[in-house]
């Protein structure tokens, strides 16, 4: 990081004390993640479904115009943190799908589970993810997390589609598109009984025993 001035890194007259205290600036790109973390901790907290920028700065302790130094609106914010928890779950849900050891049902296990470990460990991203937190925002962002869930959706399909074929199904395409639409509908309904709870019911409770069930 270099000193406000140049001034100040160079002279020789400034007091080493006075030259510790002067403010650095941040690397690039590292206030981008300070804003978007700093969005996520606030959506956490009660009665955040809707927050302004003039909030989201008074807690950075920067002006509104620093904000938009970074991010052109609310909305590109807003695509930040979408754009982490699609990299963060589909890393973790390709990594699972390339594996060659487990069958159909026991991917469709971890997939879900790492879904909603991410959600428990992320609660301020669990409000973007079942739009709590996009209702007043540009209808864009929610379009974004639908198809989100329309592509975890397709992946539970591909990993359960070979096991229906194995069991001799006559209907293998359909019975997995089923099995795959009720554990998405699950997943969902966990995501929102967390965020409804105020964060106080995990959507990881009995987890196992309810997928036992489903699957």
């Amino acid at each position: 990081m270099s000193d406000d001035t140049a001034a100040a890194a160079t002279s020789h007259a400034v007091e080493p004390s006075a030259a510790e205290a002067v403010r650095k600036r941040p690397r690039p790109g590292e206030r981008r993640v300070q804003i978007l973390q700093a969005l996520a901790e606030m959506l956490q907290q009660p009665g955040a479904e809707r927050i302004t920028t003039a909030a989201l700065a008074a807690r950075l302790d920067v002006s509104e115009a620093a904000l938009y130094r970074h991010f052109a609106s609310k909305a590109q914010m807003f695509e930040g943190l979408i754009e982490f928890i699609e990299s963060s779950v589909f890393t973790l849900v390709n990594q699972i799908t390339e594996r060659a050891e487990g069958h159909g049902p026991q991917q469709a296990r971890q997939l879900v589970t790492v879904l909603l470990q991410f959600a428990e460990k992320n609660p301020g991203m669990t409000r973007v993810m079942v739009g709590d937190a996009l209702v007043f925002e540009h209808e864009r962002l929610q379009q974004r997390m639908n198809q989100f869930f329309d592509k975890f959706e397709s992946a539970l399909r591909q990993c359960l589609r070979p096991a229906a074929d194995a069991h001799g199904s006559a209907t293998p395409t359909v019975d997995a598109q089923v099995a795959a639409s009720v554990l998405t509908a699950f997943s969902v309904g966990r995501l929102q009984r967390f965020a409804r709870s105020g964060f106080r019911r995990a959507p990881s409770e009995q987890l196992e025993r309810s997928l036992a069930l489903m699957l």
